[in-house]
């Protein structure tokens, strides 16, 4: 069976869910990040996920390859387009801003001591991921204006990915009900989705 390898509060939430949404044949492991002893070092020397390990024993790892690869086992389902389709390239277009700018731009939010050892230039380097991610929101408000999915009116895996970062955004002290009012129907309507709830509750239990 294929497996996937999710951490809680990790970007594979986003693999996650839409493995779910497609009702895939896939085990879910649940496994800890940054420790040494953590299974998930087994299968990507990375330490990362998602990770997923195919049938076959094949490893494939970064949500830019695993969400697509994903939707296109069932394509029936929608959350991916055809090859060749404008649809197609709009989906790949979310996935790359939010795996390089909105993911990004969390990492001096979460994890400035990665920039510097001194912890009040760490503050300063905080200060400054909250401000570009705040400009990045914006941006995301703009383009989800006047739609309920980002691409196609259904949801497709660029929203399975999206609602990730959105989630996150508490950690960044950005409450998205007073600051991006135009994006929390958006959050509301994925948190209802039953395969939001399933992979949460899974990564919480």
């Amino acid at each position: 069976m294929t497996k996937l390898y999710v951490a809680q509060g990790a970007c594979s939430f986003g693999a996650h869910v839409a493995a779910r949404e497609l009702g895939l044949p896939i085990e879910f492991i649940k496994v800890p990040l940054r420790t040494p002893e953590s299974p998930i070092h087994k299968v990507n020397p990375l330490g990362r996920v998602p990770t997923l390990v195919s049938d076959s024993g094949e490893v494939i790892t970064e949500n830019g390859a695993i969400l697509p690869f994903l939707a296109d086992l069932k394509p029936e389902a929608g959350l991916a387009a055809p090859a060749g389709s404008v649809e197609r390239a709009q989906i790949q277009e979310w996935i790359g801003f939010l795996n390089s700018d909105i993911h990004g731009a969390y990492k001096p939010v979460n994890r400035p001591n990665l920039f510097h050892a001194d912890e009040e230039v760490q503050k300063s380097i905080r200060e400054g991921g909250i401000a570009r991610l705040r400009d990045l929101i914006r941006i995301v408000q703009r383009k989800l204006e006047g739609k309920t999915w980002a691409v196609g009116e259904r949801f497709t895996v660029a929203d399975a990915y999206l609602g990730v970062f959105l989630r996150w955004l508490p950690r960044a002290g950005i409450e998205i009900g007073s600051e991006f009012p135009g994006l929390a129907a958006y959050l509301e309507r994925y948190n209802a989705r039953e395969s939001v709830k399933a992979a949460a509750a899974f990564e919480a239990a």
